[in-house]
């Protein structure tokens, strides 16, 4: 019986453009009001790279760096070089670097045990003194549970964005590349709220620890202290003074996530989804898309709304090992992502056929692919280091840029970028294009079979 009386309701939010409460939700969000012409996207890696360095050659008063992850390799230290010569030159500059503290303390995946990137920063400052100060931010006791995944260089008055993190294929320092979203934003209200979270939220906890100094605490020591900033986390957002944007202005609104329930970043992604009038297009790495945001994509379609989505061929995702190396288990995500996007497709090849759904797959040689955001109609634009997969939607601590633009100011540059990308891609026709798991190399079907049987694919779809 309650079936059937929720029945109009269920189908009036199929049939609507959006619920009335996730578009009045978006219409109070605050926002800064940032010149569209102080927006830039930046073309490629090497841009990106350029760009930073150039803005720590000319820092005056603060560098905030949060990634990932710097690397102990040729592009991390071509960025920690910088950084100590930009403190030589202006011994006032505050220099703060916030890295995952689990990441920074172990070596790559399928490599010999050691102390990690953290090592790197300890030899540095060893040599050239403490003006860079390296932070570690555990948001998990354990990595595989979730870690610091929020991005942004706030380098003076200027926010650099982007997904990536820094090393040698992020910053392309030599022949192969990562590929991710770059942009520059003038602005200088945006890049004090950016940094204030920082300070307010990370360098202010206990469990934020310093990893360019002599004597670093065991994880185990600061298990009260990650209690407690990830519950402050879980209620923590940046500091917007609304501002009504001018006919020149983008609205732009930092947005934080982090956690399974009241997670603001999922929530106003969502309501962006079931707010597109015509069309959205989604970037994401890893073909592992939470069921929220299958379920919005289902409902868009059923609404008539077309649909892009752009992922990398299994070959361009980061942890792809081809069959002629030896085998690592790791290297079963990209075919278990690769099944996710088949079965994706199947379901909707009526919806394919009628170039209503159209799945992108990047591909450019050896190198990798790392793009995320939405585009939604021609006004809307989300930059983010956000993967849309379960794990980014309840386990790492995310950020976001919304950019609201009804007067369409952006709009050429985002059919740029969006041109750029498809010159590496190939439209999915059907879903029998994509290999077959009888295909798949013996180690990896042998694999996938185990895991099947005990339905580990779905746990590990969950984590990685």
């Amino acid at each position: 019986m309650n079936n059937l009386l929720n029945a109009p309701r269920r189908l009036a939010r199929r049939l609507l453009p959006g619920s009335r409460q996730g578009h009045a939700m978006l219409q109070a969000l605050p926002a800064f009001s940032v010149p569209a012409e102080a927006i830039e996207t930046l073309a490629d890696p090497a841009a990106f790279r350029r760009t930073l360095l150039q803005l720590i050659g000319q820092a005056r008063r603060r560098i905030v760096i949060v990634s990932l992850y710097l690397q102990d390799d040729d592009g991390g230290r071509e960025i920690l070089d910088a950084l100590y010569a930009a403190h030589a030159r202006h011994t006032g500059l505050q220099i703060s670097v916030f890295v995952d503290w689990h990441r920074a303390q172990r070596g790559l995946i399928g490599k010999q045990k050691c102390e990690g990137n953290a090592g790197l920063y300890r030899a540095y400052a060893e040599r050239l003194g403490g003006g860079v100060a390296i932070y570690g931010v555990p948001v998990q006791n354990r990595e595989l549970f979730g870690v610091l995944h929020l991005k942004g260089f706030v380098i003076d008055d200027e926010l650099l964005y982007s997904g990536a993190s820094l090393n040698d294929v992020y910053l392309a320092t030599h022949q192969r590349y990562r590929l991710d979203r770059y942009h520059l934003l003038r602005h200088r209200a945006l890049a004090d709220a950016m940094a204030a979270f920082v300070q307010k939220h990370l360098l202010a906890s206990d469990a934020v620890r310093r990893l360019n100094v002599p004597d670093v605490p065991p994880t185990r020591s600061l298990q009260a202290a990650i209690r407690d900033l990830r519950q402050d986390l879980q209620h923590a957002s940046y500091e917007v003074a609304a501002q009504a944007p001018g006919p020149a202005d983008v609205a732009v609104t930092p947005l934080l996530g982090f956690g399974r329930t009241d997670n603001a970043l999922n929530e106003v992604l969502l309501a962006l989804l079931r707010d597109t009038r015509e069309q959205v297009i989604v970037l994401t790495p890893y073909f592992n898309l939470p069921r929220a945001v299958r379920v919005v994509l289902g409902q868009l379609l059923r609404r008539g709304c077309r649909i892009d989505i752009m992922v990398g061929d299994k070959t361009a995702s980061d942890f792809y090992i081809p069959p002629d190396q030896p085998f690592k288990t790791i290297g079963l995500l990209p075919y278990l992502y690769e099944n996710n996007l088949r079965r994706f497709a199947r379901a909707h090849q009526r919806q394919i056929g009628q170039g209503q759904l159209n799945l992108h797959l990047w591909r450019d040689g050896d190198n990798s692919y790392h793009m995320k955001g939405l585009f939604i109609d021609d006004d809307v634009a989300v930059l983010t280091g956000h993967n849309l997969n379960p794990r980014a939607w309840s386990l790492d601590l995310e950020n976001a840029l919304l950019l609201r633009d009804p007067a369409r100011l952006r709009w050429a540059q985002h059919q740029a970028e969006w041109r750029t990308l498809r010159q590496h891609a190939s439209r999915l026709s059907d879903y029998r294009e994509l290999e077959s798991p009888r295909q798949y190399p013996a180690a990896v079907r042998k694999q996938l079979a185990r895991l099947s049987r005990v339905r580990l694919d779905r746990l590990l779809n969950r984590l990685l």
